[in-house]
């Protein structure tokens, strides 16, 4: 062991070893993994060790095919067996919601470019697997690439290829720990103490308690999962090729062969969670005890689907611990305030994905960013409220419990909720707020009467009405919209203005005026889609997405600079937004200011009633709007006092369904959608607000050869859909021809022009308007065409008028 290294990686099991195997093939090889006891002794040893490429997030199904695809050439690389079987799987559906979830998700997996799936009749379902009972199966969705390795193999072979590259293996070597220093870290070990730049915790089942040195709290907890493995099955042994995967969503079960017998794991209802702040430093290659009548329901589900297992005896039981985050998926990357820290944890299903989040951060640590989209898996999608352990307790709870129970596009998860609510949520809910969340905020959806009850589904529900009549509302009267789920960063300081113009790729709006605001990383890839307001007085802000406070803060403090304070007051300033012809008339009622002459994209302080309030005139429904802000204390004056004055002006209360619908009929984008971190400018039309003769800007070199060179090869285009009863929603795959030419990112219906409208990602040379495409909604394919930008009032006449 030497005294310094360039990277530590703190842990030993598969997603470690991978973060140690890919710094080494980047280029990176003064690196070294720290393994308190032997390689393995922790999840891995016991993991199922399963493998498959599908999974609801597309980016994290892509990362989950690299590792895929990774595993041949690093047993090549490393020379030891990784015992890989690739036997194919299949993912069945017994109820009629789940197969045409699976017709769905099939088309879904094709746009992303995972061509080797196809649906599989019940039929073809017991013929791949011959003991598999397929009374009450509807259908399948069989995939080539699904199958599972021997765990230890695996490791073993990502460590060997590392060292191969250059780096070091330590093991038997606890971290005691962690100091940090003004050019990086000691890492105090049983063994002596290292200096190094960089620490990244890939501590499994102990990743709490090394957050825990560095004064970071990681929302995660261990869960007990079962699986068991039988003895020899007459059944199995007669066979002459190798079972396949299967998953049996309605019995929450998922099984393979093992040598004559076979695996049978189990997601149950009723979760258990074990060592919640981080398992024993004595635990390792140890097993919890079983629990059968715990699972005795799911159990009796597999004895159904597979007879022969009626009578098979248990050679094993293997009931261990897997570390999960709220959502499930992996928690990766830098954490803002703790320099040179970085997360790969949370990974429950660590051979699977392992590789990609292995491949991610490493690509983050040596170039600055990523090649995929990992905003799913980023560490800074939560913030200080998922900390909470009853917080993380529910919400992991749900995830576990719900691994294989169908979640609808409409429905509304209860874990960790309500949380953090805007002042005026009580009064709203008396007036029939429905509610979703954002980022842990109770935001509201739509209102509806009393003893309504919206029914999940993944086709139009039985709120479509009662959000036509907000939109309506708002395109012909006024809509007053809560926007407390708005980000708000204050930014002064002698400094502010120039790091304003470096960090933004827009020319900086004047005193009194906003301006939509581009952010680009040094790669001209897009890091946001702002407003920026110049008030006037010395103070600016920037808004944004509320579920990207923390990943906007990082990104931000990671580029501060002497003379400029930022703040994140998104919690302290909250307020209302007024949208239609009305909104104006419902303002002049409250004000004796000149707010009549305030100019579209104006801003300025205004007395709105008895509040004292920022007032922006711009609004992402394409109606004349208005954005108020006020403290939160305030909140509750400023919703009564718009209330009353526009009781006679038509003024509907509104959620974000109907903004939803009214920003495609405008063919606006929104980010995580038409604006994510892997897009250009170019691609996405943000490049129309790039101030091409300003002074440098983070990001202008590269913008700038987009701009100079042959253009993107994909646009965002708005599609009008021959839809029925559904619309799309993202993902969904985009065809010419038999041709996929892209994605839809983001769908709905346009309920002022009764369209169902949807943005796209589609080829260029596709993007005309006027071309013939179609779309698969809801797994059913339906004729779209190419339509000009903002089918409602494309002038914009609405939005510039009073």
């Amino acid at each position: 062991m030497k005294s310094q290294y360039r990277v530590v990686v703190i842990g030993g099991g598969v997603v470690g070893a991978s973060v140690l195997y890919h710094l080494a093939k980047l280029g990176w090889s003064d690196v070294c993994l720290i393994e308190r006891d032997v390689l393995t002794a922790g999840s891995s040893w016991h993991a199922a060790g399963g493998i498959h490429a599908l999974n609801a997030d597309p980016n994290i199904a892509a990362l989950q095919g690299y590792t895929i695809d990774l595993l041949s050439e690093i047993e090549a690389e490393s020379g030891q067996s990784i015992g890989l079987h690739m036997t194919g799987g299949m993912h069945l559906a017994g109820t009629p919601d789940r197969w045409e979830w699976l017709q769905s998700s099939y088309r879904r997996f094709q746009s992303i470019g995972i061509d080797d799936v196809h649906l599989i009749t019940p039929e073809e379902a017991g013929r791949l697997s011959p003991v598999l009972n397929t009374e009450g199966i509807l259908g399948g969705m069989w995939a080539n690439r699904e199958g599972y390795v021997d765990t230890t193999g695996t490791v073993h072979a990502y460590a060997i290829a590392a060292k191969k590259r250059g780096a070091s293996v330590i093991e038997h070597n606890r971290v005691l720990e962690l100091q940090q220093v003004p050019d990086g870290w000691q890492v105090v070990t049983e063994k002596g103490t290292i200096r190094c730049e960089h620490v990244v915790n890939a501590a499994g089942l102990w990743a709490k308690q090394v957050g825990r040195m560095a004064g970071i709290e990681l929302p995660l907890s261990p869960l007990a999962h079962h699986y068991l493995v039988t003895e020899t099955i007459p059944e199995i042994a007669a066979l002459e090729t190798e079972l396949p995967m299967v998953v049996d969503l309605e019995g929450f079960t998922y099984s393979r062969q093992d040598q004559k017998g076979m695996l049978v794991g189990i997601y149950e209802l009723n979760p258990k969670h074990w060592m919640m702040d981080g398992a024993p430093w004595e635990y390792g290659i140890e097993l919890l005890q079983e629990e059968p009548d715990r699972i005795e329901n799911e159990l009796m589900a597999a004895f159904h689907r597979f007879p022969a297992l009626q009578t098979a005896g248990v050679k094993t039981w293997v009931h261990g611990a897997f570390t999960f985050s709220p959502d499930g998926n992996p928690l990766v990357g830098p954490v803002r305030g703790v320099p040179g820290y970085w997360c790969a944890c949370a990974v429950m299903a660590g051979f699977l994905q392992g590789g990609g989040v292995g491949k991610s951060l490493a690509e983050w640590m040596i170039h600055g960013e990523t090649e995929a989209d990992v905003f799913g898996m980023d560490v800074a999608r939560y913030g200080d409220y998922a900390h909470n352990k009853d917080y993380i307790r529910q919400t992991t709870g749900q995830f576990y419990s719900r691994r294989f129970v169908m979640t609808y596009p409409n429905e509304q998860l209860p874990a960790g909720r309500p949380l953090k609510m805007s002042p005026a949520h009580d009064a709203m809910s008396a007036a029939g707020a429905r509610w979703g969340e954002s980022w842990g905020l109770e935001v509201p959806i739509y209102f509806a009467p009393e003893g309504f009850v919206e029914v999940p589904t993944l086709k139009r529900s039985n709120a479509f009405d009662l959000v036509a009549e907000e939109v309506r509302a708002t395109r012909t009267t006024v809509g007053l919209l809560d926007i407390a789920g708005f980000s708000r960063y204050k930014v002064s300081g002698p400094n502010a203005e120039a790091w304003l113009d470096r960090m933004m790729a827009c020319a900086l709006p004047r005193t009194g005026r906003a301006k939509l605001a581009p952010m680009l990383s040094e790669s001209g890839r897009l890091k946001g889609d702002l407003t920026l307001f110049n008030w006037g007085d010395g103070n600016w802000w920037i808004m944004g997405s509320y579920y990207l406070r923390e990943w906007h803060m990082r990104w931000f403090r990671d580029h501060i600079e002497p003379g400029v304070h930022l703040t994140d007051i998104s919690d302290a300033m909250v307020g209302f937004s007024l949208s239609g012809p009305n909104s104006l008339k419902v303002l002049e009622k409250l004000t004796d200011g000149p707010i009549a002459d305030l100019p579209f994209m104006g801003c300025g302080s205004f007395d709105i009633g008895l509040i004292r309030a920022r007032v922006g005139r711009l609004s992402v429904t394409g109606e004349l709007g208005y954005e108020i802000n006020c403290s939160a204390v305030e909140h509750i004056a400023l919703r009564r006092a718009l209330l009353d004055a526009g009781a006679d002006l038509g003024l509907r209360e509104i959620g974000f369904e109907a903004l939803g619908s009214l920003r495609l009929e405008k063919s606006f984008g929104i980010w995580s959608r038409e604006f994510t971190q892997i897009y250009t400018p170019g691609q996405t039309g943000m490049d129309r607000w790039i101030a091409w003769d300003k002074g440098d800007f983070i990001g202008r070199a590269a913008a700038t050869a987009e701009r100079d060179g042959n253009g993107p090869a994909q646009v965002i285009a708005t599609l009008e859909i021959d839809a029925t009863d559904a619309d799309a929603s993202g993902y969904e795959p985009v065809w010419q021809d038999g041709r996929r030419v892209g994605f839809v990112t983001s769908g709905g219906f346009g309920h002022w022009t009764g369209k169902s409208l949807a943005l796209a990602m589609i080829d260029r040379d596709c993007a005309a308007e006027g071309t013939a495409l179609s779309v698969h909604v809801v797994g059913a394919e339906r004729a779209a065409r190419v339509i000009a930008p903002s089918p409602h009032d494309p002038d914009g006449v609405a939005m510039r008028t009073t």
